[in-house]
């Protein structure tokens, strides 16, 4: 069983987690193309951060929620609204247990209850990113152009998932509805 949360992101384990991610992200790409956010950006107040842990309080993984635009007076499909997903991580030893993908539909979950219209992203174009990049386009992300202060960069994939109500679709359908936490691999 996987426990999703929102939790601080200055707990000790959830910091070397943190630390592996980041010593990854500057492995694999130029400095000037990392984006991935170090442990103070991620208290900022804009910033929802969670984390997955299983039945023993063991930390599986993490991922974040930034806001980008809010939603205007939080109603879902306004014209505005805009989230973006970070610091998305799985422990290795939990790798292939679908913790990716049930922080993944936490996360868009969120950004349903706060009424936006998008969450998007930013991941590597590397051989590296690849198993990132199948988990979102398995989740309905699509590529996109640079969002937010992003610039274009050949280190860089921008994807999006576009959260508006589409005529004759369920309320909730999609990634967001019923957090499925503890199935699937995560790429």
């Amino acid at each position: 069983m996987v426990r999703i949360d929102t939790e601080s992101p200055d707990r000790a384990d959830v910091r070397a987690l943190l630390a592996e991610h980041l010593a990854d992200m500057h492995a694999t790409s130029p400095a000037e193309s990392v984006h991935a956010l170090d442990v103070t950006a991620l208290l900022a107040p804009t910033v929802t951060f969670l984390t997955a842990r299983d039945e023993d309080g063991g930390l599986l993984g993490c991922g974040a929620l930034s806001e980008l635009v809010p939603a205007p007076g939080g109603v879902p499909g306004g014209a505005a609204g805009h989230g973006e997903v970070k610091s998305m991580r799985t422990a290795p030893a939990a790798r292939g247990r679908g913790v990716a993908a049930a922080v993944l539909a936490r996360i868009v979950a969120l950004a349903r209850e706060r009424g936006y219209a998008r969450v998007s992203l930013e991941t590597g174009t590397q051989a590296f990113f690849a198993p990132a990049r199948r988990l979102y386009a398995r989740h309905g992300f699509e590529p996109c152009g640079p969002f937010g202060a992003y610039s274009p960069d050949p280190f860089s994939v921008f994807l999006t998932l576009d959260l508006s109500p589409r005529p004759g679709a369920t309320a909730g359908a999609g990634v967001g509805s019923g957090v499925g936490v503890g199935v699937g691999p995560d790429a």
